[in-house]
């Protein structure tokens, strides 16, 4: 494709520079407005300056992507929902044998929850899990944190439902779900070992802590949790009404004769002290005295016994009565408790029945977005609620920063620019021989680095597949597989490469009680070997 007119071409390359700065640093001072809004604002500057109609524009945003997008975000939800997550972070320290074993459990939990629900999903509620198994086991939570970032990388390059650059490839490509799971796998599955073994080898140090200083810091925290909930306030409330609740049961169980007993001992209580008030009185006045006690105690004892057997029946009946009433509260209760965990028992099954099928679907070739949304939906009308709590969770954010980014891309690309800088590196990176590959994979490297991957693939997708096809028909699919490969796994070589990185970096940083910061450099020093490494022995393995 020719360059376009000089002004298109000065236009067009400003609205695109406008967006790529606020799409890399999104907080800049002097226009901190953020990713979605700076992919609008660089959709309405290229239509503004007339790069674009605005019917191209339209037709440059992808509606199935977004479909794609949007029902696997609704899935996670659910699943989230169902507690899938926690109890894949439960399995993180279960009957967990050391630092090392955990780095593995991590790096392998990581991959296969991020090619099955997308790497950000499974960051986002994978870290506090990770910061509080490494407190548990007394370790620094540094190593921990690399191991999921880049292993949430390196497994959603799998599946293309694992990361948005990985929707793109599918759907532009129009490689089925099988074929792609197929022809990644192995390089995945290879590369998250290799990371699990890069990090054991860097933190060698750190991962070699006694065990006995494990369990230290295990029964430590334990106590902590269960000192917390026993003093709370909620929970002394709870036992003093509970305590109250006994004692009034147990007044109503007592037999009449216990408070007949009882009656009587306040009684002689009583005339105790009235004896030792009368003792000190005149002796004529207490013989006096003591005359018409003994007749008011007789009086006063015919009255009692008559009284007695009134109140007897009645008290009887009244505790009968308050024993009826709490055991049929506490049946009630029973029957509730009882059908409310079924319900949900069943619910969860019904959440995890759905996915399943939509991952046959998927694997059956059926259209991906269309899967995506029917499942979103079935899930949606199991719950038998109001969707709107689930559905506000969706990042709408996201689905707008997409539209954007396809607008503004589409410009740029009919400028003529990437076009004539493509027939520069064309020849030069053909995947016909090594070197090829080599220089592909730098030019992906350092484009998903500085323009982040997403636009990388919408520039250079449709022309890597076009070289290849140029070569054989069988190596179109080899070169979208490279793009996918590459794209994600350089999101490991810096912290800003990938939005997984970022968001395990705030997730932990604003974790309550496990709050760590996980620097630039610390990064760059374990991304640079593990990127480079993992990311030739892949490329390698695609075929």
């Amino acid at each position: 494709m020719a360059l376009a007119s000089a002004v298109k071409v000065v236009l067009g390359s400003i609205a695109f520079a406008i967006f790529w700065v606020l799409a890399v640093f999104p907080a800049v001072p002097f226009l901190p407005i953020g990713r979605t809004a700076g992919s609008l604002l660089g959709a309405m500057l290229m239509v503004v300056f007339r790069v674009l109609t605005p019917d191209q524009a339209y037709d440059a945003i992808d509606l199935p992507i977004l479909g794609l997008l949007f029902g696997t975000m609704v899935v996670s939800i659910y699943l989230e929902r169902a507690d899938m997550f926690k109890y894949l972070g439960m399995m993180l320290s279960w009957k967990s044998k050391g630092a090392k074993d955990l780095i593995c459990r991590i790096c392998l939990i990581s991959a296969i929850s991020s090619a099955l629900f997308t790497n950000d999903t499974a960051c986002v509620v994978l870290t506090e899990f990770v910061l509080k198994t490494a407190r548990q086991h007394n370790l620094p939570p540094h190593p921990f944190l690399l191991a999921l970032a880049s292993s949430a990388n390196i497994g959603s390059s799998a599946t293309p439902i694992g990361n948005p650059q990985n929707l793109v490839i599918a759907v532009q490509s129009k490689i089925s779900f099988g074929n792609f799971l197929i022809g990644i796998l192995p390089a995945m599955l290879v590369g998250v070992f290799v990371n699990a073994l890069i990090l054991i080898c860097m933190y060698w140090k750190l991962l070699s802590i006694q065990k006995d200083e494990e369990d230290v810091a295990v029964e430590v925290f334990s106590e902590e949790e269960m000192n917390s909930h026993r003093f709370s306030p909620a929970t002394l409330s709870h036992n003093s009404q509970e305590w109250n609740s006994r004692l009034e049961l147990m007044a109503v169980q007592s037999p009449p004769h216990l408070s007949g007993n009882m009656g009587h001992v306040e009684a002689l209580r009583n005339r105790a002290i009235s004896s030792e008030t009368e003792i000190q009185k005149d002796p004529i006045i207490t013989l006096d005295s003591a005359r018409n006690s003994n007749a008011s105690k007789e009086a006063a004892k015919d009255v009692s016994t008559q009284v007695k057997e009134e109140t007897i029946p009645s008290k009887r009946v009244a505790s009968m009565d308050r024993l009826k009433d709490a055991l049929s509260v506490r049946s009630s209760e029973g029957k509730e408790d009882f059908t409310t965990k079924w319900k949900k028992l069943l619910w969860k099954s019904c959440v995890y029945l759905v996915t399943i099928g939509m991952l046959i679907a998927l694997l059956m070739g059926l259209n991906m977005s269309w899967t995506t949304i029917t499942a979103a939906l079935a899930l949606v009308v199991l719950d038998f609620e109001d969707a709107r709590p689930s559905l506000e969770k969706v990042s709408y954010s996201l689905l707008i920063f997409f539209c954007g980014m396809f607008i503004t891309v589409d410009g740029f690309n009919r400028t003529g620019i990437p076009s004539t800088l493509w027939d520069l590196m064309e020849p030069y990176s053909r995947i016909d021989h090594v070197s090829g590959i080599a220089i592909l994979a730098i030019v992906i490297l350092v484009m998903s680095n500085l323009a982040s991957n997403v636009p990388t693939v919408l520039l250079l997708g449709a022309r890597v597949a076009a070289s290849a096809t140029a070569i054989s028909a069988t190596d179109e699919k080899k070169a979208w597989l490279i793009l996918a490969w590459v794209s994600t796994v350089v999101g490991n070589l810096s912290l800003l490469g990938s939005a997984a990185n970022l968001i395990v970096c705030e997730q932990a940083r604003r974790a309550p009680q496990f709050g760590y910061t996980l620097s630039f450099w610390s990064h760059l020093k374990f991304g640079v070997p593990s990127t480079l490494i993992i990311t030739a022995i892949g490329l390698a393995l695609i075929r």
